[in-house]
């Protein structure tokens, strides 16, 4: 009998009913902006832009004047402002740069759309929220009444970047997921997969093969992970055991915690490899921070955390505020999460407990429910196209797959878009990566014909600029190894859904040698 589960179960039911409460996000985020400067107005950073003051006004002034002194006194950072003036000490072992202390952690973060490999402060202060946000998280599951007791006992498979971390003189740098892994409370230890020493595996290869020997052994009753690389081991472990499905090896897995892109495109492929339905749980954990997650079975969106070491605002994604590149503007428009509205496109700043200040993360979201504070993750401010107005999301194209996708019954495992000019003609050349035999002219209209239906500034350019749309089917296992050729397999890597400059030569080549054609 359950006993431990139905105990936790009761717990989490109990406590979610006490934290459940009416959302005041402005609020949320007076407060939490005031912890911020408060703890860090002796960093050189708050000396260098008066935090002093900034607590004084949102302590005495009114209710927004806090935030307007905010956007006089702070300027905007991307990473190479922040780094290049701030962050480099903290990686040099400098202490109270952009927040109390020295920073013993930085996260690599590197889309494989950058050359270089970022480096993000990650604080202790960053990591107790971190961990105090997966509590929530879980608290979250109370409202999924399917889930038997037996589950809250099971073990939950974190498949991330190894927590062997690399030293760079005092400081440790890795993946986000394998610093977070490396701290995990003692309480966890019990339930946490794959263990301590596969954990430290650096070699992604060598660590699915040592999970899918162990696999057999574990009772798994959650997973947790990027689903590119979820579905890649459950296919390993399926193939190894000679099975149907994965419930035949882990009979009570319920649930799959999943980030860093949208499920749609996979979910037709991933739940071939099951043997019942399991519940979906959607994160926003970057690098720089846990930011949302889902609060509610089938909500549309993720609730941001807004009470929790991170404060927010917006800035409107037009053409005002971004060039067509992608480029912040001198000066935009910001708001606060008062000022927003549901529907529109949003550019990220975040001020956070790891010492990011008015810091553009480069993610673009949109809000579905103002009144939860709830946001869908809608691309990259750099990662969409607009060659000439057609103004194309990755939401777009995420959503155009997925459809096209149920309408043929197949299952695209990866994708990408790269902008061209053909013989001066604006388009679009699509990249699908599918092992499933599909037509690639039929393929081709389809996603055309969605993406008309879904935009209707697509819809307009398709008639008059934007002429061109050519398709290549790719089979799926060249998008990991072309991942892997730039040292990119496992953790939170990502392919990109949009290909610009040099990785649009560089993504063809790889495919030309591999004798790819259109």
């Amino acid at each position: 009998m359950a006993l431990l589960g139905n105990v936790l179960k009761r717990g989490i039911r109990l406590t979610e009913v006490v934290r459940r409460r009416r959302i005041n996000a402005l609020k949320m985020q007076r407060k939490t902006f005031s912890k911020l400067v408060g703890k860090a107005r002796y960093t050189a950073f708050g000396e260098s832009y008066h935090f002093d003051e900034l607590l004084r006004s949102v302590e005495f002034g009114s209710e927004r004047d806090f935030y307007e002194r905010y956007k006089k006194l702070v300027p905007i950072h991307d990473y190479n402002r922040m780094f290049a003036n701030w962050w480099h000490r903290s990686l040099d072992g400098e202490k109270n740069v952009t927040w109390p202390g020295r920073v013993k952690y930085f996260a690599l973060s590197s889309g494989t759309s950058e050359a270089a490999s970022k480096y993000i402060p990650v604080t202790k202060a960053m990591v107790k929220a971190i961990q105090k946000t997966g509590v929530r998280q879980i608290l979250t599951l109370s409202g999924y009444h399917d889930l038997p007791a037996a589950t809250f006992e099971k073990g939950c498979l974190m498949l991330g970047g190894s927590t062997n971390l690399n030293s760079r003189g005092r400081q440790l740098v890795g993946d986000l997921s394998g610093i977070t892994a490396s701290q995990i409370p003692f309480w966890f230890e019990r339930f946490y997969k794959p263990g301590k020493d596969i954990a430290r595996e650096r070699d992604w290869a060598l660590k699915l093969d040592e999970i899918t020997e162990q696999a057999i052994h574990w009772d798994i009753g959650f997973i947790v992970g990027v689903p590119a690389w979820l579905q890649l081991l459950m296919e390993k472990i399926i193939a190894r055991y000679n099975v149907k499905n994965i419930h035949e090896i882990w009979p009570n897995l319920a649930v799959f915690c999943h980030g860093g892109v949208s499920f749609e495109p996979y979910r037709k492929g991933f739940e071939k490899l099951l043997g019942k339905p399991i519940a979906y749980i959607e994160t926003y954990l970057a690098s720089e921070g846990f930011l949302a997650y889902q609060t509610r079975p089938n909500a549309e969106g993720m609730q941001l955390v807004l009470n929790n070491g991170i404060f927010f605002e917006f800035i409107p994604f037009n053409e005002r505020n971004f060039t067509s590149d992608g480029e912040m503007v001198e000066n935009p428009e910001t708001l606060m999460i008062d000022d927003v509205e549901e529907g529109q496109e949003y550019a990220l700043l975040i001020s956070t407990c790891s010492g990011a200040w008015r810091y553009l993360i480069g993610d673009t979201i949109r809000f579905t429910n103002k009144r939860r504070a709830e946001i869908v993750i809608t691309g990259r401010t750099k990662h969409f196209l607009s060659l000439c107005g057609e103004h194309l999301s990755v939401d777009n194209m995420n959503k155009a797959v997925e459809l096209v996708s149920d309408d043929l019954g197949i299952a695209v495992r990866e994708f990408t878009v790269a902008g061209q000019t053909f013989d001066r003609e604006f388009g679009h050349h699509w990249y699908i990566g599918t092992d499933d035999p599909v037509d690639a002219d039929d393929l081709r209209q389809r996603i055309d014909n969605k993406l008309c239906e879904l935009n209707d500034d697509y819809a307009v350019e398709r008639r008059h600029a934007l002429k061109r749309l050519e398709l290549t089917v790719v089979p799926a296992r060249l998008f990991y190894e072309w991942m892997d050729s730039k040292g990119k397999m496992g953790g939170q890597h990502k392919f990109p859904r949009v290909l610009k400059k040099a990785l649009i030569d560089d993504w063809q080549g790889f495919l030309d040698k591999a004798r790819v054609q259109p």
